[in-house]
């Protein structure tokens, strides 16, 4: 029986676990640009963008939510190789002797400011989540500020600047391991496939390669 489609249950879960990440970054993503370019609820004077503002914002906030956990869960799992590589890391610097290819370089110094930025937002954004506009005021004092370490206007610098680096970051990650994403996920559709359907398709490239002049 041939083995193409055949995943193993790690790969599986590490797949689900980046689906997971992904979807709840786009929506988390999506909307912050929304606010980036709309911060001042331009919808609610008449100008609506496919959604209401109010519901950009939950979309932004469970998208957030989602993201944070389902990196939590990434780290987790990887925790054996982020301990590894940190150890490798350290040890190199200390020696002063590279042990490292050029792409793995690459990949850890883009993996450090995807940790540094996530974490920013991360913090950021649950400091918003439980200090809302308005506090417990029912939204009567839009002023209202915990002033928690910093102004409100300084952890909206840092949830702003820290998601923008963390989306051009999150980009550069996808583009470096673009080729294990389309590879596992080309294996779990096949995998999913009734067993007719995947006996079907070598017979149906076949006959399309006989027709080719």
């Amino acid at each position: 029986m041939s083995q193409r489609g055949v995943v193993s249950e790690r790969t599986r879960i590490n797949w689900l676990i980046d689906a997971a990440v992904f979807g709840g970054a786009v929506g988390a993503g999506v909307t912050g640009i929304y606010f980036l370019f709309w911060p001042t609820g331009r919808s609610s004077q008449g100008v609506t963008l496919l959604l209401e503002r109010a519901t950009w914002d939950d979309v932004h906030t469970w998208g957030g939510l989602l993201m944070i956990l389902a990196v939590a869960v990434h780290f987790l799992f990887h925790w054996s190789w982020v301990k590894g590589t940190a150890r490798r890391v350290f040890n190199a610097m200390r020696s002063g002797k590279g042990k490292f290819s050029s792409g793995a370089k690459l990949n850890i110094a883009v993996d450090v400011v995807i940790a540094l930025s996530f974490l920013l937002v991360a913090l950021s954004g649950i400091y918003f989540l439980f200090a809302p506009a308005g506090g417990y005021q029912g939204g009567r004092n839009e002023g209202w500020d915990p002033g928690f370490l910093f102004s409100r206007t300084a952890w909206d610098l840092v949830h702003t600047w820290s998601g923008t680096v963390l989306m051009i970051a999150a980009l550069a990650h996808f583009y470096l391991h673009w080729g294990w994403v389309r590879k596992v996920t080309a294996s779990l559709m096949r995998s999913v496939l009734p067993t007719s359907a995947r006996a079907s398709q070598p017979a149906r490239q076949s006959a399309s390669q006989s027709t080719l002049p």
